[in-house]
């Protein structure tokens, strides 16, 4: 049995979370090279991504006393209700502190039946992508608010391929990018999976994730009509290695890196 559609006001309260929080992060923004600090895991830190998630918690801890919250810059904090948000108040700090506009803000819940709402505002282009399970997924573009769905392409060498970089990659994901087929574009990272939600790009193929890279995506994905999975087509990856598909595309994106399934 499928599980329950989440309250739309949940949706809405996340929404509008998540877009004040990235109108946090645009007090540090600029399209010149930042200064930033760097993480125990050698990625980078700003003084942004502390004061976005600084709000969220603050927000959260007001609005659901009960729940627990897990964020990137400040780990985990425990409740009693059984849900949990999770937080990355950058994903694509390298985006940011480059001046690149593709960073965004994610936010997502999971209660007890699973990832319930996923939201990606990337506040720099006045995007967001809001879902919640059973509810569909809208995209904002600027004021301007329509449902947000994959894409109809059916064919490989018609679709684009977005990764956030060949770095991150394993061997196989690596292969993948040099198969004929695709138009490959990078700079990826939660914009990549906007990109897929409204019909912009037909795979997304990414690599070492957190639950807070993938949180919102387990559920914007799927609501807007796509797939995804890890590179091995098991469904609902919290950490590691993914790949996000407007559904049509997802067993060539598999083959792609090497997969039977």
């Amino acid at each position: 049995m499928s599980a329950a559609p989440v309250d739309a006001e949940l949706v809405a309260s996340a929404t509008e979370l998540a877009e004040r929080a990235g109108q946090v992060t645009l007090r540090w923004f600029s399209p010149r090279v930042l200064a930033s600090g760097t993480k125990a895991d050698g990625s980078p830190v700003t003084e942004a991504d502390r004061a976005a998630e600084d709000f969220l918690r603050a927000e959260l801890a007001r609005r659901y006393p009960d729940d627990a919250v897990v964020g990137e810059e400040y780990g985990d904090s425990s409740g009693a209700s059984g849900r949990r948000w999770v937080i990355d108040p950058i994903d694509g700090t390298r985006s940011f502190v480059r001046g690149v506009p593709l960073f965004a803000t994610l936010l997502a819940l999971i209660d007890e039946s699973g990832p319930a709402v996923g939201v990606a505002h990337v506040p720099a282009l006045h995007e967001t992508v809001a879902a919640g399970r059973g509810r569909g997924a809208l995209h904002d573009c600027g004021g301007d608010r329509r449902p947000a769905r994959v894409s109809e392409v059916r064919r490989l060498d018609e679709a684009c391929l977005v990764t956030s970089g060949i770095e991150y990659l394993p061997e196989r994901g690596r292969r993948a990018l040099m198969q004929p087929g695709p138009l490959v574009r990078t700079w990826g990272d939660g914009y990549g999976y906007v990109l897929v939600a409204t019909g912009r790009a037909e795979i997304m193929l990414d690599a070492g994730l957190a639950l807070w890279d993938v949180a919102p995506m387990l559920v914007i994905i799927p609501e807007a009509g796509g797939r995804i999975t890890d590179y091995d087509g098991e469904p609902g990856p919290q950490e590691g290695d993914v790949v996000a598909s407007n559904g049509h595309m997802h067993q060539p994106a598999l083959g792609l890196l090497g997969s039977s399934v």
